[in-house]
């Protein structure tokens, strides 16, 4: 039998003179504790370049450090992903139109599903992680999506 658990916290209320600058945002704090976060996760904004990536994100996904990757476009930061055949080759622009964190962009809505990740060395291992992807608003529109990993 299942077992489901809940817990309520206090609301998170910001200290009288917090700023509401730039990084004081929806998207400047998903960005802060993305990069600062132990989990697995990803920022991008609608363009699809990465805004902030955990170090674990990174090391999940064969990306190399977080330096390496910020600034550049999700697809062109080292992510490689392989299709589930048995004779894995790269997902073709259709397909990678479909991963849950460009998904998460484009429809506005939660997405989820597995990716393939190549490894870092040519013949090195392939993984399989496990992708949960929600889009980010800032002014009631969709400024850019963050993903959680898990691997499988």
């Amino acid at each position: 039998m299942a077992h489901v658990e809940l817990s309520l916290s206090e609301v998170f209320v910001p200290a009288a003179g917090t700023s509401t600058g730039l990084g004081s945002d929806n998207f400047g704090q998903w960005s802060s504790t993305v990069s600062h976060a132990d989990e697995p996760c990803l920022l991008i904004d609608a363009e699809t370049r990465v805004i902030a990536v955990s170090a674990s994100g990174c090391e999940l996904l064969c990306l190399g450090t977080p330096e390496d990757v910020v600034g550049l476009p999700l697809l062109d930061g080292g992510l490689r992903l392989l299709d589930f055949t048995a004779n894995p080759r790269e997902l073709t622009e259709q397909e990678l139109d479909k991963i849950p964190p460009l998904l998460a962009l484009s429809s506005g809505r939660l997405a989820r599903g597995l990716l393939r990740v190549q490894g870092a060395a040519a013949d090195g291992p392939d993984s399989t992680v496990d992708a949960i992807s929600t889009p980010v608003l800032t002014d009631g529109s969709v400024a850019g999506s963050l993903t959680f990993f898990s691997e499988v």
